[in-house]
């Protein structure tokens, strides 16, 4: 992955490299800036209900954000379409900086790569601030389903029912490249809010399966008896080390080995924080630098170990390459193939 990156593990910092965009602004500047959040309320809009990942990691970025900005920042749920009604509002929101949003990066890449109908945007547009997170996603499966291991699923024979909210969530996109590379017989169920609501309709028995990223599944597998059966991508889960990813699970021929590696580059976008686009660039270097300085603050980074949520950060200009490496640079006939795979999800 491109860019300056913070990986936390285990309350143990790896790296720390911080490219501060207040850097290139004037003092006289980033007093102005500040002067102009001063006792504003910034809305820091995530695109899921309550209880899911994004959610959580939203709240617990909240407070530290406000500290660095000047502002009130609330966390403002919009569900709808696996995020895209509220990235579809955000994206016509006013430059000023007093709306934000946590996107699912994966899946607004997926919804424009595919020209889904829902999608009015353009990532190459909107402002970046930073990549927050990049979990890798685990396939879990309930425990009614009797099936205990990736082996065992894939000998399974099954109809599989697969639990999301929208056609490009991360939980749908991810269920249709898991049951296209495995060729498994799946039906994708949309119209859950979001990930807990998901994994509660699994732990239920209502849904079969769960396509979520590790952080999420991390508490599901506690509170909600999921069992997960590999990682979904080239590195394994720092939660569930000895789970084995799907390459490392079973010898891929050519095909699995591209829609893996593929799926896996358009994880790596992961969890993106943006703004409108048309906003100036002195302002964009602030809410950089604000965000900076709110994920590299030891109360912030300790909550987050405390929490299991942790931080792969990524700078602006970074974050902003990664996605439009996804977008830009894939060829008619693999963009047909992810269309078709993604269609199974509506």
């Amino acid at each position: 992955m491109a860019g300056v990156a913070v990986v936390r593990k285990r309350g143990f910092v790896l790296g720390v490299a911080f490219a501060l965009a207040t850097s290139t602004l004037s003092a006289a500047a980033q007093e102005s800036e500040q002067a102009l959040f001063a006792g504003k309320t910034v809305r820091l809009v995530v695109g899921f209900g309550p209880g899911g990942g994004y959610d959580s990691y939203a709240r617990m970025l909240a407070p530290y954000l406000s500290k660095n900005l000047g502002a009130t920042v609330i966390v403002e749920n919009r569900p709808g379409a696996g995020g895209l009604v509220a990235l579809n509002g955000v994206y016509m929101s006013p430059a000023d900086g007093l709306t934000m949003m946590i996107v699912n990066g994966t899946g607004a890449a997926f919804s424009q790569l595919t020209d889904q109908q829902g999608a009015r945007y353009d990532l190459g547009k909107v402002g970046y601030i930073a990549t927050l997170s990049a979990p890798p996603s685990l396939w879990t499966v309930g425990a009614h389903f009797q099936v205990r291991t990736f082996s065992e699923a894939i000998k399974a024979g099954k109809k599989w029912r697969w639990a999301a909210s929208g056609p490009v969530d991360s939980l749908s996109d991810g269920a249709a490249f898991t049951c296209e590379g495995f060729k498994l017989d799946c039906q994708i169920v949309l119209g859950y809010k979001g990930s807990n609501d998901a994994a509660l309709a699994v732990s239920r028995g209502e849904m079969d399966a769960l396509y979520v990223t590790d952080t999420s599944a991390n508490h599901y597998i506690q509170a909600n008896g999921l069992i997960p059966l590999a990682t979904v991508g080239r590195h394994r889960s720092r939660f569930f080390p000895d789970l084995p990813t799907v390459f490392e699970a079973m010898r891929l021929n050519a095909e699995q080995e591209w829609l893996f590696n593929f799926r896996h580059a358009v994880q790596s976008l992961g969890r993106i924080l943006v703004v409108p686009p048309g906003m100036t660039d002195g302002r964009l270097a602030f809410l950089e630098a604000a965000t900076a300085n709110a994920v590299k603050d030891p109360n912030f980074l300790a909550e987050g170990d405390k929490r299991q949520l942790y931080t792969d950060y990524v700078n602006a200009a970074g974050t902003r390459e990664n996605a439009m490496s996804i977008v830009s640079n894939v060829t008619p006939e693999q963009r047909k193939l992810v269309h078709d795979i993604l269609a199974r999800a509506r």
